[in-house]
Parts: structure tokens; C-alpha cells; sequence
């Protein structure tokens, strides 16, 4: 690359690319961030959002049917990562760039499809099957990118790329979809994708210098080994305890995200003061706190470490769901306080950067495909399939907003006090606090 890094460890690698003007390395943040922000939008506001609306509105389905099949996107999206993930790490596809990046022209391809098609869809037999499609397109996407970080970005400039992208997505989504339905998003968005669909399509297989070059870009240390890596895990194997505990903790943070927002979308009182508000001054607040907590999270990440930064994340959630719960017991009927989607934001955008820099910084090349896939199908569709069906059954079976919340803070607490735990292990400090 012509640029040594680790001379200039507290420079943000990508000036030296400019200044080299080594533009394949430059342009390789472009395309990573702009993936990836893309990719973090559609699942925000088309998927997460979109399917209810779908669902619902359109179809005229219960929230317990929606909650199942939402819950049959979140389960075979697992298994088709895990599947490709596994598959790639056995098959020594990990490491090969225009494999990755064919893998995920091919999900952006079926997606595309899927967004031009959605507002067709009036029975729930056709809501199943683009599901499954869906599910399949969103389990190859997931290795395929998230595996492309070792290729594209450097490990010490993970962090603020992480920060980047989180601060992309969310202030789309807080600030150009208030109305959250489904025929605004499909509008939204098939032009980006189309547009992303012939980009990734030359890419992927006209040969040029650009590419060739981005993908021997693995190849040097400053790209391919994570901030974590230890010991054997350089050579391919398991990254032991610490990328478990990443883990379960990660899983933690999207159950609990979950379980709660579910409940509060679902409450108007909460909902027309903040996301829906007819004002813009309430999105543009929760949008920049969104970005101001992805940037402070980027810039720490390198110097403190994922466990602090989730000390503060389970911290935001237990304060914002307590104070949900005293407001609905005291005031209900009232608007809440800004400050509380204001907390809520901030610590939504602090574990989302975690989540798009913790599995690349524990791989290797050989083994980020495989490492991705279970921490983004695990934490993310996984956690989210879980919480989907417990708040459906807890609102099904009569529970009182206060009574979730007040259970959901509880969860915080105890993650709290499980990560503050962990923190203050002697034996994984150095690699993990």
C-alpha cells in the first residue's frame, strides 16, 4: 500500500491514502460506507417498518400474525447467514473479495426485485413468499458484507467508518420517513437500489485496476487482523472467550432495544411527540442525537473498548424505560419529555456502531465471514426474533405499558450489572475492556 500505519498509529489512515493519492484505497471507504448505509436504511425503515405496515394496513392481518411472520424473516435470515458464513470460512471464500462482493450483488439484485414488488402484495399466502425470499437475500447479504471490512477499511479507522455509517442511516430514517408506510419506502428507495444494483453489477464482474487492487488490499496487517485477535485465532481458529462474551452481550443489547421499542411504537403518546411528530423540530433532535452519539461512540471505541461503551448503552436503556415508567403512571396522559426518544436515540446509535466494528476487529481474512454471520445473525435477527415474539405475547396476554417497561428496565439492569462484571475481569481486561 506504500503507507505504513503503524508508524503513524494516531493518524486517521485514509489522509495517507488521499495524500498518496492511492485512490483505490479511497474509494474503497466510499464504497464500504455507502453500502453498508444503504444496506442499515433498508433494514430500519423498508424491513423493520415496511413488513408491519404491509402486514396490517394492507393485508389486514392481527399483530400476532405480523409478529410470526416477522419472526419467520428474523429466523430464516438466520440460518441462511449462518449457513453462508459457514459455508464461505469452509470453502476458503472468506478472504476472496470479488466472491463477497458477487455474493452481494446477488442479494441487492433479489432485493431490488422484492422493493419494485412489495406494493402488489394483497394475500398473506404472497406476504409469506416474499418473506422467504426476502430472508434468503438478507442471509447472504449479511456475511458477504460485513465481511468486505477487511478488505476495504483499515482497523484503527473501523471506528469512525462505523460512526459514519450509523450517522447516515439514522438520520434518514428519523428525518425522510415519518410517514412509515410501506409505498413511501418502496418509492424511496428503488432508485437507490437499482442504481446500487448496476454499480455493484461492474464491480463485481468487468475486470478493472480498481478492483484488483482493493482486493489484495486483505493481504497487509493494517487491513486483515481485527483489534482483537489473539494467539491461534491469527491462524484461523476460534477467538475464545472474548468474542463470546461480545456476544452475549450484544445479543443482550438488541433484545432489550427490541422488547421495549416495540411497546412504545405501538403507544400514540409517545409516538406523535417524538417519531411521529408533526413538527420537525422533535426528528431533527432524535436525528442528531443519533449523530452526536455515533461520533462520541467512534472516537472512543478506540481507546476504551467495547464493554465500557456497553455500560453506557445498558445504562440509557435502564434510565429511558424507568422513566417511561413513571411517566405512564403519573402523567399518561401528557406527551412525554423529548428527552426521553432524545436517550433512547443516543443509545440505539452507540451499540450500532459496536455492532458494524466488534466481529471484523475479532477476524481475521480467513475467518470474518464465518465470525459476522454469528454476530450479526445471532445478536441482531436472532435477539430481534426473540423480543418480537415475547412483546407480542405480552401484549396479547393483556400486560400494561408500565408493567413491560418495568420488566425491559429490569433486563437493563441486570446486562448492566453483568457488563460492569465482566469490566473488571482481571483475566480479559487487556484484550477487552
Amino acid at each position: 500500500m506504500g503507507y505504513d500505519t503503524r508508524a503513524n498509529g494516531h493518524r486517521i489512515a485514509l489522509w495517507g491514502f488521499v495524500r498518496q493519492r492511492n485512490w483505490p484505497a479511497t474509494f474503497g471507504y466510499v464504497l464500504f460506507i455507502g453500502a453498508l448505509s444503504a444496506g442499515y436504511f433498508y433494514n430500519l425503515t423498508f424491513v423493520q417498518l415496511g413488513l408491519v405496515d404491509v402486514g396490517e394496513r394492507v393485508i389486514g392481518l392481527s399483530p400476532s400474525r405480523v409478529a410470526a411472520h416477522m419472526a419467520l424473516l428474523a429466523g430464516t435470515t438466520l440460518v441462511v447467514a449462518l449457513g453462508t458464513g459457514f459455508l464461505m470460512h469452509r470453502r476458503g471464500w472468506s478472504d476472496q473479495f470479488f466472491v463477497k462482493l458477487r455474493l452481494l450483488f446477488v442479494a441487492v439484485l433479489i432485493q431490488t426485485a422484492l422493493t419494485a414488488a412489495v406494493p402488489l402484495l394483497r394475500h398473506e399466502a404472497a406476504l409469506i413468499v416474499w418473506i422467504s425470499l426476502a430472508s434468503v437475500a438478507l442471509g447472504i447479504g449479511v456475511p458477504s458484507m460485513f465481511g468486505l471490512t477487511c478488505d476495504l477499511i483499515p482497523t484503527r479507522d473501523r471506528g469512525w467508518v462505523a460512526a459514519v455509517i450509523t450517522s447516515a442511516a439514522f438520520l434518514s430514517a428519523a428525518v425522510l420517513t415519518t410517514d412509515w408506510r410501506i409505498e413511501q419506502f418502496a418509492q424511496q428507495l428503488i432508485w437507490l437500489m437499482l442504481a446500487g444494483v448496476v454499480g455493484l453489477g461492474l464491480l463485481a464482474f468487468v475486470p478493472m485496476p480498481l478492483t484488483t487492487a482493493l482486493a489484495r488490499q486483505h493481504e497487509s496487517p493494517e487491513f486483515g487482523i481485527g483489534r482483537f485477535v489473539r494467539g491461534r485465532s491469527r491462524g484461523g481458529g476460534w477467538q475464545g472467550p472474548g468474542f463470546a462474551v461480545a456476544l452475549f452481550l450484544m445479543f443482550g443489547v438488541y433484545f432489550i432495544d427490541s422488547l421495549g421499542f416495540l411497546r412504545i411504537i405501538e403507544t400514540p403518546i409517545y409516538m406523535g411527540s417524538a417519531w411521529h411528530s408533526p413538527d420537525t423540530g422533535p426528528l431533527w433532535f432524535i436525528a442528531g442525537a443519533h449523530v452526536l452519539a455515533a461520533v462520541l461512540a467512534g472516537i472512543l471505541y478506540p481507546a476504551l473498548g467495547q464493554r465500557v461503551l456497553l455500560v453506557w448503552v445498558f445504562t440509557l436503556f435502564a434510565v429511558v424505560q424507568l422513566q417511561y415508567v413513571l411517566h405512564s403512571l403519573t402523567t399518561p396522559e401528557l406527551p412525554a419529555s423529548l428527552g426521553l426518544p432524545l436517550l433512547y436515540s443516543m443509545a440505539v446509535s452507540i451499540y450500532t456502531v459496536l455492532n458494524f466494528v466488534l466481529w471484523a476487529d475479532y477476524s481475521t481474512p480467513a475467518t470474518i465471514t464465518r465470525n459476522t454471520a454469528l454476530g450479526v445473525g445471532v445478536s441482531g435477527w436472532l435477539a430481534s426474533f426473540l423480543s418480537t415474539s415475547l412483546s407480542v405475547s405480552w401484549r396479547s396476554g393483556g400486560m400494561e405499558f408500565a408493567d413491560h417497561l418495568r420488566l425491559v428496565s429490569a433486563i437493563s439492569l441486570t446486562m448492566l450489572v453483568a457488563t460492569a462484571v465482566l469490566l473488571m475481569w482481571p483475566a480479559r481486561r487487556k484484550e477487552s475492556a
